[in-house]
């Protein structure tokens, strides 16, 4: 019996290294595809360097590389502007591929600002904006990172508003003794300004979050400054002066802070510069 056991593992353990030799042969293969697809990539053949790259992917699944080339070389098809139906199914695939990338690596930033990018450049702006929000709310991801996603998301709200405030049918400017006063009336259209003041109040909303998660970002307090003074507008256009005076102190608390958080990043970037050694 002790025979026959041994001339049964014999053969098991050949094939076991064979297998482990198949492997090694494999990644060295996948390694070579990758080579070719930067090269391919360099010199902007685009669908070659795709195809070597999910070759690679074939030889060796566990390649952690692959996926991003093939994300990267999707996205290198899109052409920015061109809003044919091949063209956004390509940026789409490429949002797909990051995706895949982000499901074993969620902290992969480029990826993460890949997919942003393709949506943005694709007009996708609900798609965008869950895709922000997903970031913003993750526990799985750092505060800081949280905080900026929020701020985003905040900035496109002052812009919403800003684009309606702004319009020269919407304010007045009067000039007396050389100085020039700026003041706002209601849109005529009431939905425009029910638009405006939605997002104001959102905006409000996600800036106070990113402040929660990063109370000494100057970013978030700069947007909070920009939308209080979008709201002292709107309530300028309603004409309800208490609520103007009012929202008008809190921007000033805001604008104090932001530019007290200026005034420290300057002098902390100061103080590194005088630390750093002398170069040359």
């Amino acid at each position: 019996m002790k025979l026959s056991r041994t001339r049964i593992a014999i053969p098991t353990a050949v094939l076991v290294v064979f297998t482990s030799g198949c492997s090694l042969i494999n990644r060295i293969r996948a390694k070579n595809e990758l080579n070719e697809a930067a090269r391919a990539y360099r010199e902007s053949h685009f669908d070659e360097a795709e195809q070597r790259s999910r070759r690679a992917l074939e030889l060796d699944p566990e390649n952690k590389t692959a996926p991003i080339f093939i994300a990267r070389t999707i996205h290198a098809q899109y052409k920015p502007g061109v809003s044919s139906p091949q063209n956004v199914a390509k940026a789409n695939e490429a949002i797909e591929a990051y995706k895949r990338i982000l499901e074993k690596d969620p902290q992969n930033e480029e990826a993460y600002k890949a997919i942003a990018f393709l949506y943005e450049r694709i007009k996708a702006e609900d798609k965008l904006r869950q895709w922000i929000i997903a970031r913003a709310s993750s526990d799985q991801i750092e505060k800081e990172k949280r905080a900026e996603a929020y701020i985003v998301l905040a900035s496109k709200d002052w812009n919403c508003s800003f684009q309606i405030t702004d319009l020269p049918t919407n304010k007045i400017t009067t000039v007396e003794n050389n100085k020039a006063t700026v003041s706002y009336k209601k849109p005529k259209d009431q939905k425009d300004f029910d638009t405006a003041q939605m997002c104001v109040q959102r905006g409000l909303e996600e800036v106070e979050n990113a402040i929660k998660l990063d109370p000494n970002s100057e970013s978030a307090w700069s947007y909070k400054t920009n939308l209080l003074l979008e709201a002292v507008k709107l309530a300028e256009m309603d004409g309800k002066t208490d609520k103007k005076t009012e929202l008008d102190k809190q921007r000033e608390i805001a604008q104090k802070r932001t530019e007290a958080l200026s005034q420290q990043k300057k002098k902390e970037e100061e103080a590194r510069k005088q630390a750093s050694p002398p170069t040359g």
